[in-house]
């Protein structure tokens, strides 16, 4: 098989594309570059800059590379912006999501593997949250990334497509330093970069119904979670025409806010005490994946540890910033 993935030079992507390209898969990345990085990708993988609004663009590229599956990843993905902006978001994902989806039916390809989030179950009062737990997003992020699912699964009854949507909660961590975030929207770079200013990390309220009074979250490697696209690929590739698959991708083990800090110090060696404000509105008390149905249908598990995440992130973080 050839599979296309959208958004393959960034973050994710980029590792999706590695792990699948080393396990011989033939892969073509598009990206918009917005957020892509071209020397991500390793020189095995051609990149086409474009995007997935681009429907002449996305003919040309399925008929030139001879695609037969799709790894869908491209998407903005930011939630604060996603309140401020939903109709850019719901223009760019859902609407991207829809051209890209009219162009795979028309030319015959029968995979599509769907990049969505654990935002789509909202904060759901549970222990561990399954694939048959109630989705209610509370931001329109979540809210596309639910919409784009119910796309994929009717786009795949329409036109017997097989497809697979991955749920992944918290990505940390890089496969080798130049793959690293560069961002600073997520709790492990915003952790560094606080170090980084020498200030002291900040937590979000300690006075949640939890062990320590901090968030709990599951954390999983982008390393695992490149693996867990390569499982599902290979599903799909061995599946018949038709089907749909969703799946959660996470460790299924909690860590709390105050236990990522720690964990932070330990890697870094800088210590200093947090500084404890405010809740945030939306944070739910805790959101910790069932990882059955991964292991169950997909043969995957994470194998990455919290202080590997880390620790490679550290390693990306000091390359991209100078520390």
């Amino acid at each position: 098989m050839t599979w296309l993935i959208t958004g393959g030079a960034g973050y994710i992507g980029a590792h999706v594309a590695r792990a699948m390209a080393a396990d011989g898969e033939r892969v073509v990345a598009l990206d918009d570059l917005s957020a892509g990085v071209p020397a991500r990708l390793p020189a095995s993988v051609p990149l086409v800059t474009g995007s997935t609004m681009d429907a002449d663009l996305l003919r040309r590229v399925f008929a030139e590379h001879e695609v037969t599956g799709v790894v869908h990843l491209a998407a903005r993905k930011q939630v604060a912006e996603s309140v401020d902006r939903p109709t850019y978001y719901y223009r760019e994902n859902v609407g991207g999501l829809g051209t890209l989806l009219d162009a795979v039916a028309e030319a015959g390809i029968e995979r599509f593997l769907f990049s969505s989030s654990a935002a789509v179950y909202g904060n759901p009062d549970v222990d561990l949250i399954t694939e048959d737990t109630p989705c209610a997003p509370v931001n329109p992020y979540g809210e596309t990334k639910l919409t784009g699912e119910w796309l994929v699964r009717a786009a795949g009854r329409a036109h017997g497509i097989a497809t697979v949507c991955l749920r992944y909660f918290n990505v940390a961590g890089a496969a080798a330093p130049e793959l690293a975030d560069t961002g600073v929207f997520n709790i492990v770079p915003m952790v560094f970069d606080r170090l980084t200013r020498d200030e002291a990390p900040r937590i979000f309220g300690d006075d949640y119904p939890t062990p320590d009074g901090t968030c709990v979250r599951d954390y999983i490697h982008v390393a695992d979670l490149a693996e867990a696209h390569l499982a599902a690929a290979r599903r799909l590739a061995g599946a018949g025409p038709a089907g749909d698959l969703t799946v959660n991708i996470g460790r299924g083990e909690g860590v709390s806010v105050r236990e990522l800090i720690s964990v932070i110090g330990d890697v870094t060696g800088d210590r200093r005490a947090p500084v404890v404000e405010g809740r945030r509105p939306g944070d739910a008390p805790r959101a910790v994946a069932s990882a059955a149905r991964a292991a169950e249908e997909l043969g995957w598990r994470a194998r990455r540890t919290v202080p590997e995440m880390v620790d490679s992130a550290w390693r990306g973080w000091r390359l991209h910033h100078g520390k």
